[in-house]
């Protein structure tokens, strides 16, 4: 049998046209597939099991990522220098993540460009128990000065929904009361708190925002809190350790712990009250921390800090994109130190007695 020239070449590039098919196909099931797990794309030293993935989740439908930082044309402000500044405090860590000081930044110029993005930010607030108490002064005060003129929504967890009380809140802002068990320890309610927030942004808060902020609600705001905290990745210095070496850093020393870190490692010692970043980010962080807390339950150890110590042990080897100085984080019981200009957000005086099922 005989074929013509165009036949020949018809057969020739549908055989051609076979074999780079199934080369794309095998791999894409290789790439998909590798050595049987799936790797986050935004932790790639840690391993997750293709079973217990949300597979929602693993189409990546957080609504962004982080964006170019673009200035409107004739916006003026004061020309930067890099001469002239701080020089009492360091404000870039050994991995070049800016740490944020009052002086180090153009307030007016940085929330002017986060504006131009219409971004939403969540921010998750535990009201569990008698913490209750708190949420008015935490809401009331976060409306005068956090993220003023953004779009925010507030989830409110707690196990008492009808004495969340009810507080004006300026146009864009929301809030969510998502009803949560209560527990006879604050141990045990600080130990899920990573478990909630990661269920909440897989049912929830995937859909409704692009950062995400977890605060304390033992807290209020005093002054300004803006977009100059936005970043991939943020963790705040503690305010009690940020003058103090590693060696009295109160991270989980027992290797029994997956919160272990040795006596000659760490960077900062990383308060527990905020942590944030973009929504993506935030997600693996509290899937990770909430796998590590339930292995250490089932062999019966609970780290020194509960989910402070696991969240030190992960920015140790997951290094936060920004860093806020304890402006953003202070405690009512320290006195205001020389390198503090401003106090932006700090914990407030309280009887633990009164307020916790279990001292």
């Amino acid at each position: 049998m005989h074929f013509s020239s165009n036949a020949k070449q018809f057969v020739l590039l549908l055989i051609v046209g076979i074999v780079l098919l199934l080369g794309y196909v095998h791999y894409s099931f290789f790439n998909e597939r590798l050595n049987g797990v799936w790797f986050d794309s935004s932790n790639r030293d840690i391993p997750v099991d293709k079973d217990q993935r949300n597979t929602s989740l693993s189409k990546s439908i957080f609504r962004s990522r982080e964006q170019n930082i673009i200035s409107p044309e004739r916006l003026l402000y004061k020309q930067p220098s890099v001469l002239a500044g701080r020089t009492d405090v360091v404000a870039v860590t050994p991995w070049l993540a800016p740490i944020v000081w009052d002086g180090t930044f153009d307030p007016d110029l940085v929330d002017t460009i986060y504006k131009s993005m219409n971004i939403t930010i969540a921010t998750t607030v535990f009201a569990v128990g008698k913490y209750v108490l708190f949420l008015r002064d935490f809401l009331e005060t976060a409306e005068k000065h956090f993220l003023v003129d953004f779009n925010v929504r507030y989830y409110v967890f707690t196990d008492r929904p009808d004495d969340v009380p009810s507080v004006n809140l300026s146009q864009g802002r929301h809030l969510s009361v998502i009803q949560v068990p209560g527990s006879n320890r604050w141990q045990e309610i600080s130990a899920r708190r990573m478990e909630i927030i990661q269920t909440a942004i897989e049912r929830q808060i995937s859909r409704e925002a692009d950062y995400i902020f977890c605060l304390d609600v033992d807290s209020k705001f005093h002054a300004r809190w803006g977009a100059e905290s936005l970043g991939r990745l943020v963790a705040v210095i503690h305010p009690w350790f940020y003058q103090a070496t590693r060696d009295h850093f109160t991270y989980e020393r027992r290797p029994a712990s997956t919160a272990y870190i040795p006596m000659d490692e760490g960077d900062y010692y990383y308060a527990g009250a905020v942590f944030g970043g973009l929504l993506e980010e935030v997600y693996t962080l509290t899937k990770v921390c909430r796998n590590q807390l339930e292995e250490d339950a089932r062999n019966s150890i609970e780290a020194a800090w509960q989910e402070e110590s696991h969240l030190n042990r992960y920015l140790l080897y997951n290094k936060p994109s920004k860093l806020l100085s304890p402006e953003y984080q202070w405690d009512d019981k320290k006195t205001k130190t020389k390198e503090v200009k401003v106090i932006r957000f700090s914990s407030v005086v309280k009887n633990y007695a009164e307020i916790r099922p279990n001292v």
